[in-house]
């Protein structure tokens, strides 16, 4: 009990005036003071042993009384004590009683804390927990908004009215903050500050991919208080990522978008709506089914009809966390491709039939002896078409093509200086030409699910594609290829001569 007076005068509550409930101690008192037992006197012939054991039974009903009294006492207090919210301030923050506290409080504003909690949206309820603590302190003390924009504007210090104004007035924010910019953000407010108690709050769910703790530096006379908001649902699903089927994107021919949707929940998901718009326009909408915990990849084909940079959304419906339903791509679809062809002997006649006959390419033919190396970038795609040598300059432009996007065919000569073939192939981490190998190969067969042959076969009516009797090419010559563990390359095949 000593321990317990002690420890009541270093204490301060959160709601003092609740402590005037701990008059409600007295109840038990005046319980105790008007409920004595009466007890009734039976005469009998002897009474020698009745006496010594009615008087060992009102010391023990004595004793028991007391004992109820103190518990129903004990149990009153604690429960007061526990409503009025005790705390004991920190030691090395004592200031004198006149002195003016200054308080830094972080709210997470980002998109993660529109999840649910038991009252509402995590961000409201982080809202009211500022409240809670602006309430703690006196009306002269200073206070600083911190949220994850860092607005200039928050950056001084206000009076409680002010903050409490602030406070309401925050949003949503996509900006995401680490926990050890927020505190370097939250230690530099207090450079030259005329306050002398500094404390800094932060309330946030504390996300794993902000919470870097390990990387704040700790100051031992500023303490800082970490406030955890938890939603009560954590369920979600969300758009992870989506590609395209086909790296290239024509005017007026369809293409096929993947969008890979994450079950993080243990809710099974059926008919769940996929909608792409493309330029504000619906181009594709699709429904999947998603077991818990696992992805889908939900195919969306369309057309493009215009040409341009096209600015697409990719979007599903998953109340509360909705900030992870939309994705957003953009894409180029050119008019027409360029490709050019850097020929050193003649120009091929297959290459002129495979890409000048198509409306869809602007193939150009252009010498090894006139290369412009500053229109290089205009071309998705440059052929090197039996070059027999590779200057060192050409050799440093097309690696500075590679690095910008650029796409290289190589067509190797029969004859020629294949120690420059390699030197430019190694310097971009692929594969390269080793031996050449002069015997008849026949094609065995074509893979016709290969993207370069599709549409080029006429389906049957079973719906599989067939060849009867096709005339497969001869390979009179070709050239072996290494075979680098760690290659860059994804496909790498030629074939020297027909």
């Amino acid at each position: 009990m000593l321990i317990f007076a002690l420890s009541l005068f270093t204490m301060s509550f959160l709601y003092p005036n609740i402590l005037w409930g701990l008059m409600a101690v007295t109840i038990p008192v005046i319980i105790h003071l008007f409920n004595f037992r009466k007890f009734r006197k039976i005469y009998f012939t002897n009474v020698r042993f009745l006496e010594e054991l009615k008087q060992q039974t009102r010391k023990q009903s004595k004793l028991r009384h007391l004992l109820v009294m103190i518990a129903r006492m004990v149990a009153i207090a604690a429960l007061v004590l526990a409503f009025a919210q005790p705390y004991i301030p920190s030691v090395k923050n004592a200031s004198r009683p006149d002195a003016i506290s200054q308080v830094n409080v972080y709210i997470d504003n980002s998109f993660s804390m529109e999840a649910l909690a038991t009252n509402g949206p995590l961000l409201e309820a982080a809202k009211a927990r500022a409240r809670e603590i602006a309430s703690a302190y006196r009306s002269s003390d200073l206070f600083m908004l911190t949220t994850n924009e860092f607005e200039s504007r928050h950056q001084r210090w206000l009076s409680k009215e002010e903050f409490l104004q602030m406070v309401d007035e925050i949003q949503p924010s996509p900006v995401v903050r680490t926990v050890s910019e927020v505190t370097g953000r939250q230690y530099e407010s207090f450079n030259d500050a005329p306050g002398q108690a500094k404390v800094c709050y932060l309330i946030s769910d504390f996300q794993l991919s902000m919470a870097d703790f390990e990387k704040v530096k700790a100051d031992s006379l500023l303490p800082v208080w970490l406030v955890p908001m938890q939603a009560s649902r954590t369920e979600n699903l969300y758009i992870d990522s989506c590609w395209f089927v086909s790296p290239v994107y024509q005017l007026n021919q369809g293409v096929k978008l993947v969008a890979r949707i994450v079950n993080d929940s243990q809710t099974n998901y059926e008919k769940v709506p996929l909608k792409l718009m493309v330029n504000g326009n619906q181009k594709a909408l699709a429904s999947f089914d998603i077991q818990p915990g696992t992805f889908h990849d939900v195919e969306l084909p369309f057309t493009n009809y215009e040409n341009g940079i096209q600015y697409g959304t990719l979007e599903i419906s998953d109340y509360p966390v909705i900030f992870d339903d939309q994705m957003y791509l953009t894409y180029n679809v050119a008019g027409s491709i360029p490709v050019l062809s850097i020929n050193g002997q003649d120009e091929s006649p297959y290459l002129n039939s495979l890409f000048g006959k198509d409306s869809a390419f602007q193939f150009v033919n252009n010498s090894y002896k006139n290369i412009d190396y500053n229109r290089l970038l205009d071309y998705n795609m440059v052929i090197l078409n039996e070059l027999n040598e590779l200057s060192t300059g050409l050799i440093q432009e097309l690696s500075s093509y590679l690095d910008n996007g650029g796409t290289i065919l190589i067509i190797p000569p029969v004859k020629g200086d294949m120690a420059s073939q390699k030197e430019f192939l190694t310097s971009v981490g692929s594969n390269y030409y080793t031996n050449l190998i002069n015997e008849d190969t026949r094609v065995s067969s074509l893979d016709l699910n290969n993207p370069v042959f599709a549409d080029v076969f006429e389906r049957t009516t079973a719906g599989d594609r067939s060849l009867d009797n096709p005339d497969l090419p001869v390979v009179k010559s070709y050239y072996e290829i290494s075979r680098q563990l760690q290659s860059s390359q994804l496909v790498f095949k030629s074939i020297a001569n027909k």
